[in-house]
């Protein structure tokens, strides 16, 4: 099934994928995941380095399960954020694969972009592998995905003050452990 048009945004896209899925049509379903992996990659390798290729699993399995109940086909990226970002916390909290962040200072991981091919330089993964989990889900949906602090909060299921403490505190962290 080609759905994709030249003129088409990539929601646009994803959305007639969704519907089609939505109705039962495999090959449909199969090109939404195959569309949607690199995006669920990128949010996971940074929340759950040392378990990326499972929190991947578990997600898009995730997303192929919950695909009936979302109602606005246009809100997929949305939800899949949601949908990834819990199940890499989940994946990351099982696996407790941690080591805390040492002293010193320096950047802010908003101020650090990924490279051209998508992915962030490996030094820059290295110390938010070192990062508490609850650390890491908050940086990256603040700092890379630029979400606001209620959003985090209402993506994480946490109040709007956790968000804002955890995220100075993962702020700090990361800039101590970067300048080491």
């Amino acid at each position: 099934m080609d759905i994709q048009g030249d003129s088409a945004e990539p929601w646009e896209t994803a959305a007639a994928l969704v519907r089609a899925a939505q109705g039962g049509d495999a090959l449909a379903m199969d090109e939404l995941l195959t569309l949607v992996t690199p995006y669920v990659t990128w949010l996971c390798r940074p929340i759950a380095p040392h378990d990326v290729p499972d929190a991947v699993q578990d997600s898009l399995l995730a997303v192929f399960k919950g695909l009936r109940t979302l109602r606005d086909p246009l809100a997929f990226y949305g939800w899949v954020r949601t949908v990834t970002v819990r199940e890499a916390v989940r994946v990351a909290r099982r696996t407790a694969v941690e080591e805390p962040a040492d002293p010193a200072d320096l950047a802010r991981l908003g101020e650090l972009r990924p490279g051209t091919d998508g992915e962030l330089p490996s030094d820059v993964r290295d110390v938010l592998a070192r990062l508490p989990v609850q650390h890491r889900a908050v940086l990256v949906l603040r700092e890379l995905e630029g979400l606001d602090e209620a959003a985090v909060a209402e993506l994480l299921g946490v109040p709007t003050g956790t968000v804002k403490s955890r995220l100075h505190r993962a702020r700090s962290s990361f800039r101590k452990a970067w300048s080491r």
